[in-house]
């Protein structure tokens, strides 16, 4: 692997976006974009964590402002304003991902919820053991969603306007803890895996296709690059929740070609 950014206090969601990966670093409260010249432009700065990114269909970011049960909506002038209030009691929501419709869905606890392009949120699916990284397929007609404690990626079929149903075991993998997820070209998943320090690429029934191995814990990752061959991982030293942000930082975004 190639490390293209260092000395990151926590760094998650993981994407590939106009032509540059980016990550946020929940210990900084930062959006970062990685630069050619293998420096770094904080394009946002949200005060909260989870702290998690993706992209409108106009190309505004949409940030999980976690902590503060809020979806933020990035505007061209710079400025941060609250796209969702996203539901109470939850705790702290985490993942969010965008779908074709303008539509999002966010995850926190045991639940996944649905928020319109309108801004207005419900609680799409409850039951969920941990869920974390998630995916949409191109047509928006499946969600699947990395269930961290159960060794699981379940899939849910996804009606016009945002309504889930027919949960499913998409893959099961046992012995890890399924993190950050992205959709391959050839519909097989890539998912982070922090306690085995591997990213590792399963077909649909949880089949293992690929392997790759970290000196720390993969926590997210997603396909990018001129050809969509190269994977981007935010990898870094866990220590437990209670150490998360302690010193030193330990946080990489790494890069791999994977073909």
């Amino acid at each position: 692997m190639t490390i293209l950014l260092d000395e990151l206090v926590f760094g998650e969601s993981v994407r590939w976006h106009d032509g540059r990966p980016w990550l946020c670093d929940w210990g900084t409260g930062e959006v970062i974009a990685a630069t050619a010249a293998g420096g770094r432009e904080v394009v946002a700065r949200v005060p909260s964590y989870p702290l998690c990114i993706d992209w409108l269909p106009d190309g505004r970011m949409l940030a999980v402002a976690g902590g503060d049960a809020r979806l933020l909506r990035l505007e061209p002038d710079g400025s941060l304003v609250t796209h969702a209030e996203l539901p109470p009691g939850v705790g702290r929501w985490n993942e969010v991902v965008v779908t074709p419709d303008g539509g999002a869905f966010v995850n926190g606890g045991e639940f996944v919820a649905r928020i319109d392009p309108d801004g207005t949120a419900r609680v799409a699916a409850d039951g969920l053991a941990f869920p974390n990284g998630m995916a949409v397929t191109a047509d928006g007609g499946c969600l699947l969603v990395a269930e961290s404690r159960a060794g699981r990626i379940t899939a849910f079929d996804v009606a016009p306007g945002g309504d889930l149903s027919a949960p499913r075991a998409w893959a099961y993998v046992a012995g890890s803890a399924p993190d950050g997820i992205c959709l391959g070209p050839d519909g097989s998943v890539w998912y982070a895996d922090v306690p085995n320090r591997c990213c590792r690429r399963v077909a649909e029934g949880g089949d293992v296709l690929q392997t790759v191995d970290a000196d720390r814990g993969c926590f997210s990752c997603a396909l990018g690059g001129p050809d969509g061959a190269t994977l981007f991982v935010a990898a870094t030293e866990w220590r437990g929740f209670e150490q998360m942000f302690s010193p030193p930082a330990t946080g990489q975004l790494l890069a791999v070609a994977v073909g």
